[in-house]
């Protein structure tokens, strides 16, 4: 079973929905790196439900608890251990479901894969676990910043309604001033307003957040089989609900000529820069210095207020009730969620260039 991400910065979770906590245990933080209990309760604030009118209205604190690892603000170099323990949980609201498998959801294949599963909010499979991994990100975050790399990301888009313009194009700050986490604000009022919606037809919406990450230095990937931008992808795809990812120019891409697509080179103050970036600031697996944008696309969330037909764990035919709180989209509180990924990957990838050649 798999439960740890990273090579050198890796981290291991733990916990389901309806437990008594959830987790995460980080290995190789270096020692020495100033690290606020401050700032990664506010990007567990950013992710945790009931936050606002459109999102999952189970209240959840997710107050952090440092268990080891950091000292008088520092990292220590230990083990860094983050707790998160629940609190709303409402068991009985899947009882029902015990011996059903929900539509889209992990029921039957964790049922298939393991002979026996944790039914209630859906267990370890259940987006509650990615609060570990915002925690974890957090961290990541605070160790990339000393080498002056920043993640952003944003809604793009909410069903149909799609945000045209490009992040050079968005004031980036403002992506916290809207409960959607769109940064342009008139796009942003058109989103909430589907969402709600969608939410008072007792249905849900995908979407699409956008990120981009600023500062990543040449030179952080491997060659053949650790490519950058494919452990960004993995990483994302490992996101519940995500069913899509592209960098760069990503499937636009294949409607441009060589000629057009190709990002060419120049000198700019003793760096290699290119004139375009269709590349997605990646060339070969490895960075090239510019800017690294994606795009990760979310389903709809599979708990919907209607009756469907599905099976039991005896292959009968029944109705499945949705019930319970769940996001109508999943797409404002999966923001922090695609950061701290992209922030986990990056620290990661930061550490092991170290590696990379003898240095004098």
């Amino acid at each position: 079973m798999h439960n740890s991400f990273g090579t050198l910065f890796k981290i291991s979770t733990f916990g389901e929905s309806h437990g008594p906590a959830v987790g995460v245990v980080i290995d190789g933080c270096p020692a020495g790196l100033d690290i606020s209990v401050e700032e990664i309760q506010q990007e567990m604030d950013r992710r945790k439900p009931g936050q606002s009118r459109i999102t999952t209205q189970r209240q959840e604190g997710d107050e952090i608890e440092v268990l080891s690892g950091i000292f008088e603000g520092k990292s220590t170099g230990m083990p860094i251990a983050l707790l998160v323990r629940n609190q709303d949980q409402r068991s009985k609201d899947y009882s029902h479901i015990a011996d059903q498998f929900r539509p889209s959801h992990a029921d039957y294949t964790y049922q298939v894969k393991y002979g026996h599963r944790d039914y209630r909010g859906g267990g370890r499979s259940s987006a509650r676990e990615t609060a570990a991994r915002v925690a974890a990100g957090a961290v990541a975050k605070q160790l990339l910043r000393q080498w002056g790399i920043e993640v952003f990301a944003w809604v793009s888009q909410v069903g149909a309604l799609a945000l045209e313009k490009s992040y050079q194009e968005l004031d980036l700050t403002k992506i916290e001033d809207s409960i959607v986490r769109c940064p342009d604000l008139e796009m942003a009022e058109q989103m909430i307003a589907l969402i709600d919606e969608t939410r008072k037809n007792r249905d849900t919406i995908g979407g699409v957040v956008s990120a981009v990450i600023k500062g990543v230095p040449p030179g952080l990937g491997e060659p053949v089989f650790g490519k950058l931008h494919a452990a960004l992808g993995g990483a994302m795809l490992g996101i519940n609900a995500v069913k899509g990812f592209e960098y760069g120019s990503g499937f636009k891409g294949v409607e441009m000529l060589g000629s057009q697509h190709n990002d060419t080179f120049y000198k700019d103050e003793g760096k290699v820069r290119t004139h375009s970036n269709h590349s997605g600031g990646v060339q070969g697996g490895i960075s090239n210095g510019e800017d690294i944008y994606f795009r990760v696309a979310f389903k709809p969330v599979a708990t919907i207020m209607m009756d469907q037909p599905s099976v039991n764990t005896q292959g009968e035919a029944v109705q499945v009730s949705g019930k319970g709180r769940h996001d109508p989209c999943v797409v404002p509180r999966a923001v922090p969620i695609v950061e701290a990924m992209a922030a986990l990957v990056i620290a990661d990838f930061y550490l092991l260039n170290q590696t990379s050649k003898l240095r004098g």
